[in-house]
């Protein structure tokens, strides 16, 4: 027979609860075994492990009794070893309420493209949102979780990189569901067209010609190569409405792009307004 200290860790925490602290973390035992399992047990400050599902709770108080973690003791003792006596203390615990909730992911990444590149559809960041988990009074500062900032430079090609998520200090009881993030997206050559259009004239007085100079506007557009080989004029539409001018004494109206196809990395008027006469029909 012998006396022995058991330190003690906390397992298998309640759902919703946050483990802060415990009125002990080590129990005094009296044990007894057979022949030399003492010295092959090696159990001073051996770790015991106390399983928090099992707890009983009042009001706002978690506790186990002696008899509920005697029993949790004693199952992890090997066959030849009996557990005599223990501290007759219940054990308290400290459990903060915590709350989940998932909130998007900001990654923070410049891309460098090489010349004539451009990034073809949008950046992926896989997962692009995140689960964190802490008391209701950090959970509610957080909308969402930035990366850190990473440069990609000189692109010509795709790219997958993965980043860590950041986290602030006072955000001390909080846990992400993940601490990384997978960025990726795809890089493609591109290169410009320019497209003379005609002016589609609308809400103008009735019984009136209408005349524009120019009478075409130029746009400029930048895509893939494939994608400018396949689109034509008739795939855009310039618009001037009469409606837009703020005083019917003025000649120079703006125009309007308002129909472009799909497939577009960007496109752009270089003409914004244009001179215009009436004359009655």
């Amino acid at each position: 027979m012998s006396t022995a200290q058991f330190d003690l860790e906390f397992v298998n925490v309640p759902d919703n609860y946050l483990f802060e602290k415990a009125s002990k973390t080590s129990v005094d035992v009296r044990l007894r075994a057979i022949g030399f399992q003492f010295l092959r047990f090696n159990f001073k400050n051996k770790q015991v492990f106390v399983d928090l599902s099992e707890l009983e709770q009042t009001s706002n108080k978690f506790f186990s009794s002696p008899d509920i973690y005697k029993k949790q003791i004693e199952r992890q003792l090997p066959g030849t070893m009996a557990l005599l006596d223990i501290d007759n203390d219940t054990l308290y615990f400290d459990m903060l309420a915590v709350t989940t909730k998932k909130v998007p992911v900001k990654a923070r990444v410049e891309l460098d493209l090489a010349k004539n590149y451009l990034l073809d559809g949008k950046m992926n960041i896989l997962p692009d949102s995140v689960e964190v988990t802490g008391p209701k009074g950090e959970i509610d500062t957080i909308d969402f979780v930035s990366s850190a900032k990473l440069r990609l430079p000189d692109l010509a090609s795709g790219f997958s990189e993965s980043v860590d998520l950041l986290q602030s200090p006072e955000l001390e009881n909080t846990s992400y569901s993940t601490y990384k993030v997978q960025v990726n997206g795809e890089i493609a050559r591109f290169s410009e067209k320019v497209y003379k259009l005609p002016i589609k004239k609308i809400n103008f007085p009735k019984g009136v010609q209408v005349r524009t100079f120019p009478e075409n506007v130029s746009v400029l557009c930048k895509a893939k190569i494939k994608v400018l080989k396949e689109i034509s004029e008739e795939d855009f539409q310039v618009v001037a409405d009469y409606r837009s001018l703020e005083t019917t004494n003025n000649n120079v109206i703006n125009v309007k792009l308002t129909k472009t196809p799909e497939g577009l990395h960007s496109s752009k008027l270089l003409e914004n307004e244009v001179e215009f006469i009436l004359k009655r029909e």
